[in-house]
């Protein structure tokens, strides 16, 4: 690779998130890797206008691909260098598909591989994405799931590709515990389309993490997963059990975003198996919470249920919240811990609560 001049950064994204992962091993990377090594650049530049015709994005990327690959001898780095500032689509793209679909293969593999590794400029980095992303090699999956570790840029393209090749759904899994807003949204979106295999165990299980954005993809992971199936057994693990609370949470919140619990035709069986489950679980300050607005909307709103489906489901929640030992629970994180929630859930709760009457 050639040295960067000038007041061109001399990191790539790739480096850049190599060393912010072996800081952060094991969860997102704070502000998602953000600032970037390329701010101040990309900061500088013009912005698109909000008029344009969007029909035609990413047809200016499709264009200088079509020129670099008819040129027999054009250095990947040129191409770097071409791209700076095209602001290049995030998400897959016909234009540019097309264009990497039009010329040589192998080619086409080597410079995206090259712009993912190398590029400083993140519209490079997203045009080497798109390129892997026409492309199906698992050699590539470890440069992708890095790069998606930058995921609110490049997690959607990271995703894509990742969902095309064999041992993809596992790439997936392990970038689903290290990405965070977006990013996550593109991580669940795709794993969504195996529902099988450690894929399913994860939605199952960690798909949700608390994020407002969940509420775009709660109600497929629980469609995806055939959730009625795993939290209806007879015996669910703490961790199924404890996910399926606040998924149904969000979907109880969810209007206007995902599906709702009132549009997911499972709603009664999966509220019911949670009920049942929660009552043998040991008392803690999430499950409380989760269960609690979970009740509270089943009983305000009725989540699509017959009456009597609904005050037996909301029987069953509050069975367990009014035990001794789960209102004790409640009662001390309310006065200690986590007062926010409970002065927003408490302002607003109808259902009947016998820790907080």
């Amino acid at each position: 690779m050639s040295e960067p001049t000038g007041d061109q950064p001399r990191i790539s994204l790739y480096d850049h998130a190599v060393r912010l992962h072996t800081r952060h091993p094991d969860g997102p990377l704070p502000g998602e890797g953000k600032p970037y090594p390329d701010e101040a650049r990309y900061k500088a530049r013009p912005r698109r206008s909000d008029n344009r015709d969007r029909r035609r994005d990413g047809a200016d990327v499709a264009e200088a691909l079509d020129r670099h690959f008819a040129a027999p001898d054009a250095d990947p780095a040129a191409l770097a260098v071409v791209l700076d500032g095209f602001d290049a689509p995030i998400h897959l793209n016909d234009h540019i598909t097309a264009a990497a679909l039009r010329a040589d293969h192998d080619r086409v593999q080597a410079t995206g591989r090259w712009l993912v590794r190398y590029g400083t400029g993140r519209d490079a980095v997203v045009v080497g994405l798109a390129l892997l992303a026409a492309d199906w090699d698992p050699d590539d999956i470890p440069l992708i799931r890095t790069i998606g570790l930058l995921s609110n840029t490049f997690g959607s393209l990271a995703a894509d590709a990742l969902k095309r090749r064999r041992g993809g759904s596992e790439a997936l899994v392990w970038l689903g515990d290290r990405v965070a807003g977006w990013g996550r949204v593109y991580v669940v979106e795709a794993l969504c389309a195996w529902g099988s295999g450690s894929a399913r165990d994860w939605l199952l299980r960690k798909a949700c993490d608390g994020d407002p954005l969940n509420g775009y993809f709660a109600g497929e992971v629980a469609t995806a997963a055939h959730l009625h199936e795993a939290i209806t057994a007879p015996e669910a693990d703490d961790e199924l059990v404890d996910h399926t609370g606040r998924l149904l949470r969000i979907m109880a919140a969810s209007r206007g975003m995902g599906l709702t619990l009132a549009d997911y035709p499972p709603a009664r069986l999966v509220l019911e198996a949670h009920a049942r489950h929660l009552s043998n679980q040991e008392p803690a300050v999430r499950r409380y919470q989760y269960a609690a607005e979970v009740a509270n909307a089943v009983f305000e709103d009725g989540a699509g249920l017959a009456e009597a489906d609904r005050d037996r489901i909301v029987a069953g929640y509050l069975s367990t919240l009014d035990r001794d030992e789960w209102c004790a629970v409640a009662q001390a994180d309310a006065s200690e811990d986590d007062p926010d929630w409970w002065g927003w859930f408490l302002d607003f709760k109808t259902v009947p609560l016998r820790a907080f009457p």
